[in-house]
C-alpha cells in the first residue's frame, strides 16, 4: 500500500505506518499536478493546505482519505461518497493546541504585547517611558465573561482553560442544553479533577453579555457578521482560530476601526495567504499564520492517531 502524506506527517506516525508495511511518501505534489499523479496511491493524507476536490477524487484509486485535523471542509465529501472512499480525521489530537492559541491571543491583547513587541526593538530606548505609560492600561482575564460559539472538543478545551483562569464561561447552544465538562489538573498534583456544568445560552445572550468571544464552529460558513458584532459590548474582544470566513473580515475590520471592538485575535483568513492587508493592517489585531493545531505535541498525536486509523482500517 502506498500512502501519500501530501502535507506531511509526524515521524512517529510515519514509523508506525512503515512498520505495518506501508510505503509512505512525504514529497509534496502541487495542487494542480495532483489529479495526474493521485492514481499511484492507495491512501491520501492531507492537512488543510491540500484541497481534495472532485477532480482529485475522480482521478484516484484511493481506498482511504485521511485528514490530519478536525475540519473536513477541504475534502469533497460528496465526491468521496460517490466513489465509496471512506474519510477519517483526527478530532481529538489538536484540540488542546488550538485552545492554547486562543489564550495566547487573549493574553497578548489584554497586555498590548502585540503592539509593544513590534515597537520595543526600535523605540524601546528613547521611547521606553512613553510606551510604559501607553501600555499600562491592560486588563486581567480573571472575572471576565468568555463567550464560546461552537462547543465541540476545541470549545470545551477553551472552556476548561477559562475556568482555570477564573473566567465566567457563556456557551451558545440553540437547544440551551447542559454540558458537563471535566477540568483536568496536572499529574504533578495529587488532587482530583473536578466537573463543571455549563448551561447553554441563546446567541443574543452570549453576544450581548460576553467581554471576549471565541468561535469554534465546524466548516467555514459565516457565523459572525456585522449584525452579530453590533450586538456585542462596546470594547469587547473577538478571537477567530477556527476557519477563515467564519468571521466576516470586512465587518471585523470596520468594528475595529470604529472602536466598537477594542481588539481581535486572528489565526485564519478567507484566503491563505491573504490576498490583501485588510486584517494585516489593523493595529489592534494579534495575528498568526494559521498555526492553531501546529504544535510539536499536537502533530505527534495527529500522526499517531492517523497511523492507527489507517492500519486499523486495512486490518
Amino acid at each position: 500500500m502506498r500512502v501519500l502524506a501530501n502535507d506531511g506527517i509526524d515521524a512517529a506516525g510515519k514509523q508506525i505506518l512503515e512498520a505495518a508495511g506501508f510505503e509512505v511518501i512525504t514529497q509534496k505534489i502541487a495542487q494542480e499536478e495532483l489529479p495526474a499523479k493521485i492514481a499511484e496511491y492507495d491512501v491520501l493524507i492531507v492537512r488543510s493546505a491540500t484541497k481534495v476536490n472532485a477532480g482529485v477524487i475522480n482521478a484516484s484509486n484511493l481506498k482511504l482519505i485521511a485528514r490530519a485535523g478536525v475540519g473536513l471542509d477541504n475534502i469533497d465529501m460528496k465526491a468521496a461518497g460517490e466513489k465509496n472512499i471512506p474519510v477519517v480525521n483526527t478530532p481529538n489530537a489538536s484540540s488542546r493546541s488550538v485552545a492554547e492559541l486562543v489564550f495566547a491571543h487573549l493574553f497578548s491583547l489584554s497586555r498590548f504585547l502585540h503592539k509593544a513587541n513590534r515597537q520595543m526593538p526600535t523605540n524601546g530606548i528613547d521611547g521606553f517611558k512613553d510606551m510604559k505609560k501607553v501600555y499600562s492600561d491592560g486588563f486581567e482575564l480573571m472575572g471576565k465573561k468568555l463567550g464560546i460559539i461552537g462547543f465541540g472538543r476545541i470549545g470545551q478545551e477553551v472552556a476548561k482553560m477559562a475556568i482555570g483562569l477564573g473566567m465566567e464561561v457563556l456557551v451558545y447552544d440553540y437547544k440551551q442544553r447542559e454540558f458537563d465538562i471535566v477540568v483536568q489538573l496536572s499529574k504533578a498534583y495529587q488532587a482530583n479533577n473536578f466537573k463543571v456544568t455549563l448551561k447553554g445560552q441563546s446567541l443574543d445572550t452570549v453576544l450581548s453579555e460576553c467581554d471576549c468571544l471565541t468561535v469554534h464552529t465546524p466548516g467555514s460558513a459565516e457565523v459572525i457578521g456585522a449584525s452579530e458584532i453590533a450586538k456585542m459590548k462596546q470594547g469587547s474582544v473577538l478571537i477567530n482560530c477556527a476557519r477563515g470566513g467564519v468571521v466576516n473580515e470586512e465587518a471585523l475590520a470596520e468594528a475595529l476601526q470604529s472602536g466598537h471592538l477594542s481588539c481581535a485575535g486572528v489565526d485564519v483568513f478567507v484566503n491563505e495567504p491573504p490576498t490583501n492587508d485588510l486584517m494585516l493592517s489593523q493595529e489592534n489585531c494579534s495575528l498568526s499564520p494559521h498555526i492553531g493545531a501546529s504544535t510539536k505535541e499536537a502533530q505527534e498525536r495527529v500522526g499517531i492517531e492517523l497511523a492507527e486509523k489507517i492500519t486499523g482500517f486495512f486490518n
